[in-house]
């Protein structure tokens, strides 16, 4: 097969008939609004000076505590329900394999990337503690209290993982230090290992390694936009947002000197305008430095610069969750693929026998992430339903069953014949 590189995709005409995938024109944010001054800063909470007790569960009707790091951050709701500190239950989940940890300040994260719910435009419409990223809530717990539960029984823990995820605040990189050390002081990085996703825009090489130097395996970037137009546009000038795509790009390949093979890793978000040809691109730049890639899809977060725009569509997101597996896994280039001049994948480089016996496995359509106890191909970090509705699966966060493969192969235009795809039951929506 030959790879076909698509014309520009700002400037094509689409037809109706081929409307699976989002196009670059259409996805578009909204121009920030400024915020008013008395809301800067977490200037309230900070005013009040309310202080914390123990858990903070969020609640938009009140005014929030003044929680921080080192000594507070946040957790996924997931997280949350698995360790007990919130009731709740996840659609066909016993639990989340990863704990994934937020640094949290007053002022909230400085950047105003425009798919994303902890926004800085935010303000002045709900305090930082209070926002929703990736779909859910994020409860307020003091850190050591976290490190002190799971240090009791690191073994037998449902968590394979723990990450931090940092902002982009002043006192970040110092923090990220900070809630890393208190987190080995009670469980070891042997007993549990430790990836960190990153803020590149206040990172220099040195802070990378230090992360190393004090237990991290596994250092991300969450790049999420494929294109520098796209970052520009979705995390940069574009928004009002200091990220910038080549300061990405230098701290990644800092990570690949510090990290090595395999250990460092990089976010990718589908279905923000770009070609799957383009997104593939990048997930093959990713492999041939040494990384993997974790992809997302594309939800119109609420409350975020692009809460207007369609989702992702399965199509689209199917294709590429399937060739960027067999790129991450199965060696397969994307110089082996093909495109049509819309930039789709048409084919992947593989025998379709060979390609059905992986769309078969199912693990192509998993959430995609640093590894667990089960396989390297397997994510810990499964984050139930970040990306979509328990009703519309994108990432599965657990093994597809044969129900679930047959609305992946119609999604995929591989439907077997012999096993016709049966609508599967409605799910009415379940906070994770």
């Amino acid at each position: 097969m030959t790879c076909l590189k698509p014309e520009n995709n700002t400037t094509r005409e689409i037809g109706k008939d081929e409307l699976d995938f989002n196009q670059f024109d259409i996805m578009n944010p909204r121009a920030p609004t400024p915020t008013p001054k008395e809301k800067m800063n977490g200037a309230e909470v900070k005013k009040s000076g309310s202080a914390p007790h123990g858990v903070y569960l969020p609640n938009n009707n009140i005014l929030t505590p003044n929680m921080t790091s080192p000594e507070y951050v946040q957790l996924s709701t997931a997280a949350a329900i698995t360790l007990g500190i919130m009731p709740g239950k996840m659609h066909r989940c016993e639990c989340t394999r990863c704990l994934n940890i937020l640094l949290t300040y007053p002022e909230g994260c400085r950047a105003n990337c425009a798919y994303c719910g902890l926004a800085r435009h935010r303000e002045a419409e709900r305090n930082y503690a209070d926002r929703n990223f990736i779909r859910v809530d994020w409860p307020a717990v003091p850190m050591e209290q976290i490190a002190q539960t799971i240090g009791k029984d690191p073994a037998n823990s449902p968590f394979h993982r723990m990450c931090i995820s940092m902002i982009t605040h002043p006192k970040s990189d110092a923090d990220t230090v900070a809630v890393l050390k208190t987190w080995t002081k009670y469980v070891s990085p042997d007993a549990m290992p430790i990836s960190i996703l990153s803020n590149p825009t206040t990172m220099a090489r040195d802070d990378v390694k230090n992360l190393k130097d004090l237990g991290a395996e596994i250092f991300t970037v969450a790049f999420d936009a494929a294109t520098p137009e796209i970052f520009d546009r979705t995390r940069g000038k574009g928004v009002d947002s200091p990220h910038k795509w080549s300061k990405y790009w230098e701290i990644m390949e800092d990570a690949r000197d510090i990290y090595g093979k395999g250990k460092f890793g990089a976010h990718l978000i589908v279905g923000m305008g770009e070609t799957e040809f383009e997104m593939l691109s990048t997930i093959q730049q990713i492999v041939d430095m040494g990384g993997h890639s974790h992809l997302f899809c594309f939800y119109p977060e609420q409350g975020s610069l692009m809460d207007h725009l369609p989702a992702t569509p399965r199509d689209q997101w199917r294709r590429v969750q399937l060739a960027r597996y067999l790129i991450d896994y199965y060696n397969v280039r994307v110089e082996q693929m093909s495109f049509d001049n819309l930039g789709r994948v048409i084919g992947y480089g593989l025998p379709d026998a060979e390609l059905d016996v992986v769309i078969n496995a199912g693990i192509a359509f998993r959430t995609s992430g640093c590894p667990g106890k089960f396989a390297e191909d397997i994510s810990a970090c499964d984050r139930p339903y970040g990306d979509s509705p328990p009703s519309d699966i994108a990432s599965y966060p657990f093994q597809p069953e044969a129900s679930d493969l047959r609305k992946i192969r119609k999604q995929l235009n591989r439907e077997n014949p012999a096993d016709p795809y049966v609508e599967g039951e409605e799910f009415d929506y379940l906070d994770e």
